[in-house]
């Protein structure tokens, strides 16, 4: 490989993508873009549930069963709907998400000993947030009925209400959680996104770039030249490297200063794992451009082969174990899932190599897989 050659190569590259200013902006707008719009648009936390509560009772104890959820910062109370038959509309038309009716003859009831039972309704076309819902009402449903318990019990046997309460509770359950204690969705979520759009950016850029002199006819040029197919390629694919790279630390300014997302983890291991995955990326866009002749085409595969992967089998939104078995077997087959465990570790939780070694092992095989298939695909004779 003769150096001054690859360096000629990638000189040129730069320039012409200098010369298209429009595409230099866009190489560093649309992942800044893509990092804010999502970040900010997309939140996995379910709040402000709208919801509407039929109280048929009327009571000084089912008011306060009311409030319960009407004071939750979970719940955005959207008022008493005079009737049970009014619900239905109200779900449809999407204008509540969950109604309670509480019956008749609740406090009656309760203040008797004898169970009652509350009617629940939650719109559950989309089964994640309504499990979710479900959790807040029960959760809700049953912090109110120990307290009832507590009272019943209190006074029938005469002892304080403190006692009475622990009583109900001989197993006391303490949950504590490690990595996110705050549990905020934008620090899980801010910092996958760096893998989503290295996944997206580096394999459009590639692509573009190559068959863009297709299209031209100016890869005619290297083909009559002396620069042999390795240093052509890999003149090319340095000033995207190198694009990607810059953005991958605008990314993580952005998801650190910006969102506030931790960074637990060495920088040290941090920027060869980014480095080698924004290879492997820029791999994936090379194979994509030795397919296809069109700018058109080469977006419309690279789309395909990135969008997809990154968002349905990384576990940015769906975590892997709860996906079908072949969904399982697919992550594993892509290299989404291995960054995502980097990103994750690195960030969250503040593991380096030593735990995340078998991860960037993946990523380097891909890396090296997919640059030896693009250049075993290319060469530097036009296919008849």
């Amino acid at each position: 490989m003769n150096v001054h050659r690859v360096a000629a190569t990638a000189s040129k590259e730069w320039r012409e993508i200098v010369r298209d200013r429009l595409f230099l902006a866009l190489t560093f707008l649309v992942p800044t873009s893509l990092m804010l719009v999502v970040g900010y648009g997309l939140s996995l936390d379910v709040e402000d549930i709208p919801l509407a509560i039929v109280d048929r009772d009327g009571t000084n104890l089912s008011r306060e069963y009311a409030h319960r959820f009407i004071d939750s910062r979970y719940f955005d109370f959207k008022g008493y709907a005079l009737d049970r038959h009014a619900l239905p509309l109200l779900l449809a038309d999407n204008k509540v998400r969950a109604a309670i009716i509480i019956p008749e003859n609740f406090q009656k009831e309760l203040m008797a000993g004898r169970p009652i039972v509350v009617q629940t309704l939650i719109d559950g076309t989309l089964p994640s947030r309504a499990q979710t819902t479900k959790g807040y009402v029960l959760a809700m449903n049953t912090a109110f009925t120990s307290e009832m318990l507590a009272m019943f019990i209190s006074k029938k046997r005469g002892i304080p209400l403190g006692q009475a309460a622990r009583s109900l509770r001989p197993v006391k359950f303490e949950a504590r959680y490690l990595y996110n204690q705050s549990m905020r969705s934008d620090w899980a979520l801010a910092p996958r996104l760096i893998m989503v759009i290295l996944m997206m950016t580096p394999p459009f850029y590639t692509a573009l770039g190559i068959v863009r002199e297709k299209e031209r006819g100016s890869i005619y040029n290297i083909y009559s030249s002396t620069v042999s197919r390795f240093e052509f390629l890999v003149g090319k694919l340095i000033p995207y490297v190198g694009i990607s790279s810059a953005n991958a630390v605008i990314l993580w300014l952005i998801a650190t200063q910006l969102f506030g997302a931790p960074f637990k983890g060495s920088l040290l291991f941090f920027i060869p794992a980014t480095l080698l995955y924004i290879i492997c990326t820029t791999g994936l866009g090379l194979v994509v451009s030795v397919m296809v002749r069109t700018q058109v085409a080469a977006m419309v595969v690279t789309f395909i082969v990135t969008v997809i992967p990154s968002m349905l089998y990384s576990g940015v939104i769906v975590p892997i174990s709860s996906l079908s078995e072949t969904a399982q077997v697919t992550a594993h087959a892509l290299p989404a899932m291995y960054y995502t465990n980097i990103i994750v570790g690195a960030f969250m939780k503040g593991v380096g190599l030593r735990e995340l070694w078998p991860d960037v092992l993946v990523l380097a095989i891909y890396a090296t897989v997919l640059l030896t298939l693009g250049y075993r695909m290319f060469h530097k004779r036009p296919s008849t």
